[in-house]
């Protein structure tokens, strides 16, 4: 789906930049132009970005993995 309309700017694209290390709206306005046009996008789009930093760093459940006999 477009998050930034003016510079064509998908959620994908911004899962892809956080997977390469960008954390913040700062980082994807300068290395994707997210938000540098009319800047309506900027709330959805740190949206996306923390979501999916969040689901790479949540740990919902150890499981032990039985060993052979």
């Amino acid at each position: 789906m477009i998050v930034c309309v003016c510079n064509n700017i998908s959620d994908r694209e911004i899962r892809q930049a956080a997977d390469l290390g960008i954390s913040s709206i700062a980082e994807l306005r300068k290395e994707l132009g997210v938000g540098t046009m009319c800047g309506k996008c900027v709330s959805y789009a740190r949206e996306v970005l923390h979501e999916h930093i969040d689901s790479k760093t949540t740990i919902t459940e150890v499981r032990r993995i039985p060993q052979a006999a």
